[in-house]
């Protein structure tokens, strides 16, 4: 119970933040992203379900050209003829060479359709873990340019634009908000690879994890300097 993720638990606590977000920033940059996130919980959940089914279509394609292999073997070594080994060794020779590359080639065709299915699966996750890293960069930009100097009367600002000046603690739910919101997208990312152990999608998983886990340090830095 205690081994897995629950996708339903992660959408809950990303629905919960959002309404948080929602109620302390309503109409900010910063809500619109936590009900991105939201959005992407639930297609998350769906797409790493999805991920664990089979493909009937390439399983059974792959059966019959197993099939096809092993009828082909079994015809090639009925139809060796060793006897005349002593006056046609040429001959022999020549049968075999083809044999091998008909053995050869069909493996190959057989490892491809095996591996087929696991190679369309894993575009898929990689094209939904790109999604996931370039969000967690887009919260990092929301936090960017909340600095708590700014919250000094003495700054001067650098900008054309002012930005909104947040309160402290306005600026330290802020921080914390993009915090949360860097540890729901890890745990969105760590979804896919629970079910779906692929050493690929696993190392994509865990850069995901090292990159958020690298900006919420940063952001709880500077959230200590606001302190």
């Amino acid at each position: 119970m205690y081994l897995q993720l629950n996708p339903n638990k992660i959408i809950e606590t990303a629905e919960n933040l959002h309404r948080r977000i929602a109620e302390r920033f309503p109409t900010s940059g910063l809500e619109n992203v936590a009900n991105e996130v939201v959005t992407l919980s639930r297609q998350s959940a769906k797409r790493a379900k999805d991920i664990t089914r089979p493909m009937p279509v390439f399983r059974i394609c792959a059966v019959l050209f197993i099939g096809i292999f092993i009828y082909t073997i079994i015809r090639v070594l009925l139809h060796l003829d060793f006897a005349p080994v002593a006056n046609s060794l040429s001959d022999l020779l020549l049968a075999l060479d083809a044999s091998i590359e008909l053995l050869v080639f069909s493996g190959g065709g057989v490892v491809f359709l095996v591996t087929f299915e696991t190679r369309i699966k894993r575009r898929r996750v990689l094209k939904a873990l790109h999604e996931l890293r370039s969000l967690a960069h887009v919260i990092d930009m929301h936090q960017l340019t909340k600095d708590p100097e700014g919250l000094s009367n003495e700054s001067v600002s650098t900008t054309p634009v002012q930005e909104k000046i947040y309160s402290p603690l306005e600026l330290q739910h802020y921080l914390d908000y993009c915090s949360e919101l860097l540890s729901i997208i890890s745990k969105l990312a760590a979804l896919y690879v629970q079910n779906f152990p692929d050493q690929i999608i696993s190392n994509a998983v865990n850069d995901i994890e090292q990159l958020s886990n690298g900006l919420s340090r940063k952001i709880r830095q500077k959230n200590n300097d606001n302190k």
